[in-house]
Parts: structure tokens; C-alpha cells; sequence
């Protein structure tokens, strides 16, 4: 039986990148996966995944212009979150599976 904490995981990320909403889905996937989409947009994405204490409000304006909406950019930093942790989670799993010689459960992706 899978792991339920995987399966929610599994949803979050499924609703994320393909449900409803003002991103398209191709701009949701690369904020998720961390590849370009525009250089002021790839700057704010940057930070959230790497350093979200330095993001400045002259960041997220220059990230609103290049796409549009608030709406937009919200949807694109909340993928780009989850796309970070999605990585942690797994790099976290592999090492947990490499430390114990188990290969567990299916990983989240």
C-alpha cells in the first residue's frame, strides 16, 4: 500500500503543475523544475529556492511585470517551493535508503 504521506505529496505536486489556475501549465512546470522562463522571473525563482531571506520587493516587481499578474507570480513561486522541496524530499530519501542498505518506498515523484 502506498505511503499516505506520499500520495498527498503526489496530489499537491499533480494539482499544482496541471490544475486550474492563471500560469500556464509550461510556466508552472519550469518554475517547479528551476529552468529559465525570463531572467527577472529566473531571479526571484532563484531565491526562493536558494536564498528566500535576500527576495526583495524589487524582485517581486520585476517578476509581476514579466508575467503579468500577482495571481501569476503567486502560482510560479508556490511551484517553485514545492519543486525545491520535492527535491529535498527525495535527496532526502535516497540518503536515508543509502544509509539503512533499504530501498523503501517508491519515492514521491
Amino acid at each position: 500500500m502506498p505511503d499516505k504521506k506520499q500520495a498527498a505529496f503526489q496530489e499537491l505536486v499533480d494539482r499544482i503543475l496541471n490544475g486550474e489556475g492563471r500560469a500556464s501549465t509550461a510556466q508552472r512546470a519550469q518554475a517547479f523544475d528551476n529552468t529559465p522562463i525570463s531572467p527577472s522571473v529566473d531571479a526571484l525563482i532563484g531565491k526562493v529556492v536558494a536564498r528566500p531571506a535576500e527576495i526583495t520587493a524589487a524582485d517581486v516587481a520585476a517578476a509581476r511585470t514579466a508575467v503579468g499578474t500577482e495571481d501569476e507570480l503567486f502560482e510560479l513561486v508556490v511551484c517553485a517551493a514545492v519543486g525545491q522541496s520535492a527535491r529535498l524530499y527525495e535527496a532526502g530519501l535516497s540518503a536515508l535508503a543509502e544509509a539503512t542498505g533499504d530501498e523503501g518506498p517508491a519515492h514521491a515523484s
